[in-house]
């Protein structure tokens, strides 16, 4: 982890009533050349193991969120029930 910047602010996807430690996935935006700075690195890790950090860059991470909303990954879950009462430890 010695490449990721140590002042990172986190922000851990989560949703806005969840308690305890998760798992969650905690994002980061690193700093680029400016506000649209397409290669600005984007740091991605889980909060059940925080040293294991993967980086994109912000370009790829914002056709991915687009693709989310496209619903483009939605047969990933296709099947998947949503618990009724998720576990907040």
């Amino acid at each position: 982890m010695s490449d990721v910047p140590p002042n990172l602010t986190w922000e851990r996807a989560a949703p806005p009533d969840a308690t305890g430690p998760g798992p969650w996935i905690e994002i980061a935006f690193g700093e680029g050349q400016g506000d649209d700075d397409g290669e600005a690195p984007v740091y991605l890790r889980e909060t059940s193991d925080p040293d294991t950090v993967v980086t994109t860059n912000r370009r790829k991470w914002d056709a991915f969120v687009l693709g989310v909303q496209a619903g483009e990954f939605d047969h990933f879950v296709e099947g998947v029930e949503e618990l009724e009462n998720p576990p907040h430890a």
